[in-house]
Protein backbone atom coordinates (compact mmCIF):
# COMPACT_ATOMS: atom_id res chain seq x y z
CA UNK A 1 0.00 0.00 0.00
CA UNK A 2 1.24 3.64 -1.06
CA UNK A 3 2.68 5.11 2.33
CA UNK A 4 1.03 8.42 1.17
CA UNK A 5 -2.34 6.95 1.37
CA UNK A 6 -2.41 7.34 5.35
CA UNK A 7 -2.00 10.93 5.23
CA UNK A 8 -3.12 14.08 3.93
CA UNK A 9 -6.23 13.52 4.06
CA UNK A 10 -9.63 15.27 5.86
CA UNK A 11 -11.85 14.80 8.93
CA UNK A 12 -15.42 13.75 8.16
CA UNK A 13 -18.26 13.05 11.07
CA UNK A 14 -18.21 9.94 12.32
CA UNK A 15 -21.42 8.18 11.51
CA UNK A 16 -23.52 6.89 14.63
CA UNK A 17 -25.32 2.98 15.22
CA UNK A 18 -28.92 3.81 14.16
CA UNK A 19 -27.90 5.02 10.65
CA UNK A 20 -29.03 2.74 8.20
CA UNK A 21 -25.74 2.44 6.57
CA UNK A 22 -24.31 1.22 9.42
CA UNK A 23 -26.71 -1.70 9.63
CA UNK A 24 -27.20 -2.93 5.81
CA UNK A 25 -23.91 -5.60 3.64
CA UNK A 26 -22.21 -2.75 1.89
CA UNK A 27 -21.21 -2.81 -1.61
CA UNK A 28 -17.71 -4.72 -3.17
CA UNK A 29 -14.93 -2.44 -4.20
CA UNK A 30 -14.02 -2.88 -8.02
CA UNK A 31 -12.86 0.41 -8.52
CA UNK A 32 -9.11 0.88 -7.12
CA UNK A 33 -9.10 4.55 -8.64
CA UNK A 34 -8.74 8.16 -6.72
CA UNK A 35 -12.05 8.27 -5.88
CA UNK A 36 -11.04 5.30 -3.03
CA UNK A 37 -8.07 6.08 -2.65
CA UNK A 38 -9.25 10.20 -1.36
CA UNK A 39 -12.13 7.63 0.50
CA UNK A 40 -9.19 5.84 2.73
CA UNK A 41 -6.89 8.88 3.75
CA UNK A 42 -9.80 10.70 4.71
CA UNK A 43 -10.81 7.78 6.94
CA UNK A 44 -6.92 6.97 7.90
CA UNK A 45 -7.94 11.22 9.28
CA UNK A 46 -11.11 10.47 10.64
CA UNK A 47 -9.57 7.57 12.72
CA UNK A 48 -6.51 9.05 14.11
CA UNK A 49 -8.14 12.47 15.34
CA UNK A 50 -11.23 9.99 17.02
CA UNK A 51 -7.86 8.07 18.34
CA UNK A 52 -9.18 5.09 17.28
CA UNK A 53 -7.50 1.68 15.83
CA UNK A 54 -9.99 0.91 13.41
CA UNK A 55 -12.74 2.07 11.16
CA UNK A 56 -15.39 0.88 8.34
CA UNK A 57 -15.82 2.86 5.44
CA UNK A 58 -19.79 2.47 7.14
CA UNK A 59 -18.38 5.18 9.76
CA UNK A 60 -18.33 7.74 7.29
CA UNK A 61 -21.27 7.05 5.61
CA UNK A 62 -20.11 5.16 2.78
CA UNK A 63 -21.39 2.06 2.02
CA UNK A 64 -18.01 0.17 0.69
CA UNK A 65 -16.51 -2.63 1.36
CA UNK A 66 -13.21 -1.55 2.69
CA UNK A 67 -11.26 -0.72 6.37
CA UNK A 68 -8.67 1.10 7.70
CA UNK A 69 -6.35 0.06 10.81
CA UNK A 70 -3.73 1.35 12.82
CA UNK A 71 -3.37 -1.23 15.87
CA UNK A 72 -1.46 -3.20 17.94
CA UNK A 73 -0.86 -6.98 17.60
CA UNK A 74 -0.54 -9.18 20.66
CA UNK A 75 3.44 -8.50 20.79
CA UNK A 76 2.36 -4.84 20.95
CA UNK A 77 3.71 -3.60 17.43
CA UNK A 78 1.65 -1.50 15.73
CA UNK A 79 0.40 -2.60 12.25
CA UNK A 80 -0.77 -0.54 9.39
CA UNK A 81 -3.15 -1.25 6.62
CA UNK A 82 -6.41 -0.87 4.53
CA UNK A 83 -8.58 -3.60 3.02
CA UNK A 84 -10.79 -4.11 0.80
CA UNK A 85 -13.45 -6.61 -0.14
CA UNK A 86 -11.90 -8.63 3.47
CA UNK A 87 -13.44 -12.27 4.54
CA UNK A 88 -11.84 -13.42 8.24
CA UNK A 89 -11.34 -16.83 9.03
CA UNK A 90 -11.18 -18.03 12.31
CA UNK A 91 -9.48 -21.03 14.18
CA UNK A 92 -11.75 -23.62 15.18
CA UNK A 93 -11.68 -26.93 17.34
CA UNK A 94 -8.69 -26.61 19.72
CA UNK A 95 -6.95 -23.34 18.06
CA UNK A 96 -9.69 -21.71 19.36
CA UNK A 97 -8.93 -19.46 22.06
CA UNK A 98 -11.40 -17.15 22.99
CA UNK A 99 -10.05 -13.12 24.49
CA UNK A 100 -12.76 -11.61 26.58
CA UNK A 101 -11.67 -8.44 26.18
CA UNK A 102 -13.63 -5.09 26.37
CA UNK A 103 -14.74 -3.63 23.16
CA UNK A 104 -15.79 -0.26 22.08
CA UNK A 105 -16.66 1.64 18.57
CA UNK A 106 -16.45 5.04 17.40
CA UNK A 107 -19.55 5.12 16.05
CA UNK A 108 -21.15 4.43 19.95
CA UNK A 109 -18.67 6.19 21.64
CA UNK A 110 -18.07 6.49 25.18
CA UNK A 111 -19.50 2.79 26.42
CA UNK A 112 -18.00 -0.13 26.57
CA UNK A 113 -18.75 -4.34 26.98
CA UNK A 114 -16.15 -7.31 27.31
CA UNK A 115 -17.07 -9.56 24.00
CA UNK A 116 -15.60 -13.08 23.90
CA UNK A 117 -13.62 -13.19 20.26
CA UNK A 118 -11.20 -15.27 18.98
CA UNK A 119 -7.57 -13.76 19.67
CA UNK A 120 -5.94 -14.89 15.84
CA UNK A 121 -7.82 -14.88 12.70
CA UNK A 122 -6.67 -14.19 9.29
CA UNK A 123 -7.86 -11.75 7.02
CA UNK A 124 -8.13 -11.54 3.26
CA UNK A 125 -8.77 -9.36 0.59
CA UNK A 126 -7.45 -6.82 -1.93
CA UNK A 127 -4.98 -3.34 -0.84
CA UNK A 128 -5.90 -0.04 -2.11
CA UNK A 129 -4.77 -0.88 -5.59
CA UNK A 130 -6.64 -4.24 -5.84
CA UNK A 131 -3.28 -6.28 -5.47
CA UNK A 132 -4.83 -9.53 -3.06
CA UNK A 133 -3.46 -9.38 0.47
CA UNK A 134 -3.13 -12.09 3.30
CA UNK A 135 -2.71 -10.73 6.94
CA UNK A 136 -2.89 -12.70 9.90
CA UNK A 137 -3.95 -10.88 13.50
CA UNK A 138 -3.24 -11.81 17.24
CA UNK A 139 -4.58 -9.66 20.20
CA UNK A 140 -6.39 -6.75 20.00
CA UNK A 141 -5.39 -6.63 16.28
CA UNK A 142 -7.36 -9.86 15.47
CA UNK A 143 -9.81 -8.17 17.69
CA UNK A 144 -9.97 -5.36 15.34
CA UNK A 145 -10.10 -7.08 11.89
CA UNK A 146 -13.23 -8.95 12.99
CA UNK A 147 -15.00 -5.76 14.49
CA UNK A 148 -14.29 -3.82 11.27
CA UNK A 149 -15.04 -6.77 8.90
CA UNK A 150 -18.68 -7.34 11.40
CA UNK A 151 -18.95 -3.78 10.57
CA UNK A 152 -18.79 -3.86 6.48
CA UNK A 153 -21.34 -6.58 6.60
CA UNK A 154 -23.78 -4.47 8.44
CA UNK A 155 -23.29 -6.03 12.01
CA UNK A 156 -22.30 -4.06 14.78
CA UNK A 157 -20.20 -5.38 18.15
CA UNK A 158 -23.60 -4.43 20.36
CA UNK A 159 -25.58 -7.37 18.13
CA UNK A 160 -22.82 -9.46 19.43
CA UNK A 161 -23.77 -8.79 23.18
CA UNK A 162 -26.20 -10.45 25.75
CA UNK A 163 -29.37 -8.70 26.35
CA UNK A 164 -28.20 -7.43 29.67
CA UNK A 165 -24.30 -6.78 28.38
CA UNK A 166 -26.33 -4.69 25.36
CA UNK A 167 -28.36 -2.56 28.70
CA UNK A 168 -25.24 -1.44 30.21
CA UNK A 169 -23.52 -0.33 26.96
CA UNK A 170 -26.98 1.89 25.91
CA UNK A 171 -26.80 3.36 29.28
CA UNK A 172 -22.87 4.08 29.09
CA UNK A 173 -23.10 5.62 26.02
CA UNK A 174 -26.26 7.72 27.08
CA UNK A 175 -24.63 8.84 29.66
CA UNK A 176 -21.57 9.92 27.80
CA UNK A 177 -23.88 11.69 24.74
CA UNK A 178 -23.03 15.51 25.82
CA UNK A 179 -19.33 14.69 25.30
CA UNK A 180 -19.61 14.22 21.37
CA UNK A 181 -21.30 16.48 18.82
CA UNK A 182 -23.49 15.40 15.60
CA UNK A 183 -20.00 16.10 13.95
CA UNK A 184 -17.59 14.61 16.02
CA UNK A 185 -14.58 14.38 15.78
CA UNK A 186 -14.72 17.33 13.41
CA UNK A 187 -15.81 19.46 16.71
CA UNK A 188 -13.61 18.22 19.44
CA UNK A 189 -14.90 15.81 22.62
CA UNK A 190 -16.09 18.11 25.15
CA UNK A 191 -14.39 18.08 28.61
CA UNK A 192 -16.38 16.08 31.30
CA UNK A 193 -18.34 17.92 33.10
CA UNK A 194 -16.63 19.07 36.57
CA UNK A 195 -17.78 17.82 39.72
CA UNK A 196 -20.25 19.31 41.55
CA UNK A 197 -19.30 20.84 44.99
CA UNK A 198 -20.88 19.10 48.17
CA UNK A 199 -23.35 22.02 49.46
CA UNK A 200 -22.54 22.86 52.76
Amino acid sequence: MPTDLTSGGSVRPITRWGTPVMHAPTREVTEFDDELHELVRDMFATMREAQGVGLAATQVGVDLAVFVFECPDADDRIHTGVVCNPEVELPSGKDRRLDAGDEGCLSYPGGYQALSRPDWTRCTGQDAEGNPIELEGTGFLARCFQHETDHLNGIVFGDRLSARSRRKLDEQVAEMAYRYPDDWPISPKRAAEPATAASS
